[in-house]
């Protein structure tokens, strides 16, 4: 150890590190960003794209600015949908999961079912949701959310219960551990990281659901409705305004799962 290691805190080089681990992680995306934005910004201004084929950045960031009120009151309506819809869908997907996967004849049943009901496209969810739940009613797009957060949760769920490792099942039965103790003590631990890998995922696909779900019918104080009415009056700087705001949500949501992996599973973030 070197004298200006003696010399300097044990926190501030733990601080030091941390800080350049930072560096490490998010400068690279950070620096690319913006290379892009200004690629983006210098290619429309030097080949005179029109407004309504693609807007400059600094155009949507004005348009962000100055219609920051609108565009937030229709952030949270719509955000209630994404939350509402990836609770349910996610919630679900987990219990169908631990049923399905303590169950055999259920796997063989419903598995199939699952895979192939996770390709429908999601405009085909949109209108009969609508037809059910209302048009104007935040439940029929939450719905769609749902159903779209619902088959990758479910499906990651039913993986990580019932890919153990022999070795480990085969020395709790050994111990004559009870199915109660080998759910408790291995699968539910050996699942986690397959259902927070279907969460980061459900976060980005409640988003687009809730989204796409309103370009049928909503209320004009939401995201999808905003996007759609002034894509119709060629105002593209303000539909981008409300896209960023609703990659802003998926976004804010994909890091809450990504911290609160990292509360749950502290020992395989140490791992990987």
């Amino acid at each position: 150890m070197t004298a200006a290691e003696v010399a300097t805190p044990a926190g501030a080089r733990g601080l030091g590190a941390g800080v350049t681990r930072g560096i490490r992680a998010w400068g690279p995306p950070t620096l690319l960003l913006v290379g892009l934005l200004a690629v983006w910004e210098i290619a429309v201004r030097s080949l005179g794209i029109k407004q309504f084929i693609l807007p400059r950045p600094l155009a949507i960031a004005e348009a962000w600015v100055t219609y920051l009120p609108e565009l937030y009151a229709a952030a949270r309506y719509t955000f209630l949908e994404i939350l509402a819809g990836l609770v349910i869908g996610a919630t679900a997907g987990i219990v169908i999961g631990i049923v399905t996967a303590r169950y055999r004849f259920m796997q063989d049943s419903l598995m199939p079912f699952a895979v192939a009901a996770s390709s429908i496209p999601i405009l085909a969810f949109a209108p009969i949701f609508n037809n059910w739940f209302g048009l104007d009613q935040q439940l029929s797009k939450a719905m769609v959310a749902a159903v779209l957060c619902f088959f990758p949760v479910m499906i990651n769920t039913v993986r990580g219960l019932t890919n153990v490792d022999a070795r480990a099942l085969e020395l709790l039965r050994s111990y004559a551990a009870s199915e109660t103790a080998v759910f408790r003590k291995l699968r539910v631990p050996n699942s986690l990281p397959y259902v927070f890998t279907a969460l980061r995922l459900a976060v980005t696909l409640a988003t687009i659901g809730a989204v796409v779900g309103e370009y049928f019918a909503a209320p004009r104080s939401s995201l999808g409705q905003y996007i759609a009415t002034y894509s119709a009056f060629l105002n593209f700087e303000r539909s981008w305004a409300a896209i960023v705001f609703a990659c802003i949500i998926g976004i804010g949501l994909y890091l809450i799962v990504a911290i609160a992996e990292r509360v749950v599973m502290p020992w395989y973030d140490r791992q990987a």
